[in-house]
């Protein structure tokens, strides 16, 4: 079964149930993945799909921070309550210690001496991570960090 045929299901238990915050962010789910079969003119796999919920995970969080600054706590706490909607649709966060390892691996492999082959190290140890929820953001952080203390 599909990621969409799943949303499509879930719409349906979500307005049974009148939960407008769910409905509204699987609507907006079942909309991003349409839009992106569309794309790319074939049905998109599980990796592809994911890539989409990531996606909108990442632009809901975005917004909080956005919101939070315009003191918009009401708008920030309706993008939290969709993200913890998508995030149901992405795979178990990676462990710290898994990105630590995965970061310090890449470096190794690398060779990275310096802050200049960030890109390089960044490649590498994204590529060990996939398959796995991982915030980019932080692995950027530890990345500077190792890179930094060489």
């Amino acid at each position: 079964m599909t990621l969409v045929n799943d949303v499509t299901s879930a719409i349906a238990d979500a307005m049974r149930s009148h939960d407008q915050i769910r409905l509204g962010a699987l609507r907006m789910l079942k909309a991003a993945l349409m839009n992106r079969e569309v794309e790319r003119g074939r049905a998109l796999d599980a990796a592809e799909s994911q890539q989409v919920v990531a996606a909108l995970v990442k632009q809901r969080k975005d917004s909080i921070e956005q919101f939070t600054k315009g003191g918009r706590t009401d708008l920030a706490d309706k993008e939290s309550a969709e993200i913890r909607v998508l995030e149901t649709y992405l795979p178990p966060a990676a462990d710290p210690a898994a990105v630590d390892r995965a970061v310090t691996e890449a470096l190794q492999e690398t060779g990275a001496t310096s802050p200049k082959d960030m890109g390089r190290v960044m490649k590498a140890a994204m590529a060990k991570l996939a398959g796995q929820s991982v915030d980019g953001k932080a692995v950027n952080e530890l990345v500077r960090q190792k890179l930094s203390a060489r």
